[in-house]
């Protein structure tokens, strides 16, 4: 078993030894202390000082001085595709007044599938597909802390 103690982003790997990855949801890539089963069947435990949102391509230091590489799992997403830019604007404002996870891109939004919100999104006319693909939402502003954010306003939501 190996240990890993550290992240390493994308753009700092420096050609290191890469022993396998491991495939995780948007939701499993912010981690402190968790058991990790690579591709190629190593266990790596995690144990990291604090808790880290890892994006695709980030990798794990292990004891070792390897590293193990952290890829977006396959997920079920709805496609979101608008009928020009200032429609995106508009699809975007309200998937984010719906405080979802939304991965925005310059043609399409990536969000996770409800079929509530695809009726919505539909009745604005949007074009919804279903794909299955991984996920990488936008970081929101209060991404720093472990778990979302504290509502201390007051707009209909506990």
């Amino acid at each position: 078993m190996y240990r890993g103690n550290a992240v390493v982003r994308a753009q700092d790997r420096d050609g290191r030894n890469v022993i396998g990855n491991a495939g995780l949801a948007h939701d499993e890539r912010h981690l402190r202390r968790k058991l990790l089963i690579l591709d190629t069947g190593a266990r790596v435990l995690i144990d990291l000082p604090q808790p880290v949102a890892l994006a695709a391509g980030d990798c794990l230091l292990l004891d070792t001085g390897d590293l193990a590489e952290v890829r977006a799992a396959d997920e079920n997403l709805l496609e979101i595709r608008p009928r020009d830019r200032l429609h995106l604007v508009e699809l975007a404002w309200h998937i984010g007044n719906r405080h979802l996870a939304a991965q925005i891109e310059d043609d399409r939004i990536l969000i996770l599938r409800d079929h509530v919100i695809e009726a919505m999104l539909e009745g604005l006319g949007a074009t919804v597909v279903h794909v299955r693909t991984g996920f990488e939402p936008v970081r929101g502003a209060y991404s720093g802390k472990a778990h979302g954010h504290d509502h201390h306003h007051s707009h209909g939501h506990g």
